[in-house]
């Protein structure tokens, strides 16, 4: 499955989030690529709102985790600020990935932590202002 979706601003980005929190299963991973100000802690916000995890929706950039006491559990995490991968053994990405739905922003760091069928958002910003994300199952 790829799909491409065009958001015009940060309420079309959250309504996309809130979409695809319909779409996940339990356990599964969504990550979410795209460079800074194009609207992924947004698009994270719908999702996580969607999961019953509001209204109050912090980006995780100084905590790193922000767990959410949702059905399935939820876990919101944001890797910006890590430098290496043994970190994230260290914030026990192991169970949070058996243990519900794990979110993650800026996942590049993790490349060998995720699971094969982890849903991948891939943003971009039009020169129109537009943000445009890629949706697809699987690496």
């Amino acid at each position: 499955m790829t799909e491409t979706h065009k958001c015009e601003d940060e309420a079309a980005s959250e309504a996309l989030g809130a979409r695809l929190w319909k779409t996940l299963r339990t356990p599964d991973c969504v990550l979410i690529e795209a460079p800074m100000g194009t609207g992924k802690t947004a698009l994270a916000r719908g999702l996580i709102e969607a999961a019953g995890g509001g209204p109050e929706v912090p980006s995780p950039t100084y905590a790193i985790v922000q767990p959410y006491e949702t059905w399935p559990p939820l876990y919101h995490l944001d890797l910006y600020r890590l430098n290496d991968p043994s970190e994230l053994a260290e914030l026990g990405l192991e169970d949070m990935l058996e243990a519900g739905v794990v979110l993650v922003e800026w996942p590049d760091l993790g490349q060998s932590f995720w699971p094969k069928d982890a849903l991948l958002l891939t943003g971009r910003i039009l020169d129109d202002g537009t943000r445009e994300w890629t949706v697809r199952r699987g690496s």
